[in-house]
């Protein structure tokens, strides 16, 4: 298989793969037939925003459009496919790796293992093996769980003062509480459960609301595929633990602050 970019129409950079004819049933069928020598095969995104229709040019060199395809990766739906003798004339190489098909149940370190034996130049990789060890990927994991780190602290902070200022407005209520025999760790529990109610509905608020925003992402003509993205269930757990422990945690300095004030101080409100 070979990798590589280059510029399509108004499009700045494309991707563009040269395959093997084994490897063409991988790219679903939209419309029109696989590629054959001197043409192309067209991702549905990049389709739809070309003004030419039957032939585009890739480097310096012209190719016949034969067919469509969709892809559910959003890169690959945003990419043209071509043989490997063609894609090896634009790049001026032979391949840019080799890739492997297996079973869903075969054992993949056994199988790197064997393949690897057959010359010490060979290193196999698994798909997911590759992507940790991509530079290009590990930017974008490391930068992604700095933003995510940042935007909790971020979350904790707002929450702790959104808070503050709610538990310093009840201060009457829960001085009455106090004073009628409401013992400490009730009160405290009652803030963090309002707390941890509103943190539940905003994640389901918030979940609904990227879900949208991704599909339409996804579907919208201005990203021409190359940005995609979904949100899974382990995301979505670990989204919600997140949300749930910011709202507790931002909500329990605040109750124990309230909690440990004299009860007549408490039912003086803002008097004091």
């Amino acid at each position: 298989m070979i990798v590589g970019a280059s510029p399509v129409e108004k499009l700045p950079i494309v991707a563009v793969y040269g395959v093997s004819q084994n490897r063409f049933e991988n790219y679903k069928l939209k419309q029109g037939f696989y590629p054959k020598k001197g043409e192309v095969l067209v991702g549905n995104s990049i389709y739809e925003s070309l003004k030419n229709k039957k032939n585009i040019q890739i480097a310096d060199k012209n190719f016949l459009v034969s067919g469509v395809y969709k892809s559910d990766i959003g890169f690959e739906n945003g990419g043209v496919v071509l043989n490997l003798s063609d894609a090896s004339l634009i790049f001026n190489k032979s391949a840019s790796m080799l890739m492997v098909n297996s079973f869903i149940n075969a054992n993949i370190k056994q199988l790197i293992k064997k393949i690897e034996s057959l010359s010490k130049d060979i290193e196999a990789k698994s798909t997911q093996n590759f992507v940790d060890n991509y530079n290009q990927f590990k930017i974008i994991k490391t930068s992604s769980n700095l933003i995510g780190f940042i935007s909790f602290c971020m979350g904790l902070l707002g929450i702790v003062s959104i808070m503050s200022i709610t538990v310093n407005q009840r201060k009457t209520e829960f001085g009455i509480k106090r004073a009628i025999g409401i013992s400490t760790k009730k009160i405290v529990a009652q803030i963090v459960c309002e707390s941890s109610i509103l943190g539940i509905l905003s994640f389901i608020t918030s979940l609904f609301i990227s879900s949208f925003t991704l599909y339409f992402i996804k579907n919208s003509s201005l990203f021409h595929g190359y940005v995609n993205g979904e949100i899974s269930f382990t995301l979505a757990f670990y989204l919600f633990i997140c949300s749930l422990s910011m709202a507790v945690l931002g909500s329990i300095i605040p109750a124990i602050n309230a909690s440990k004030i004299d009860p007549i101080i408490l039912m003086q409100g803002d008097k004091i």
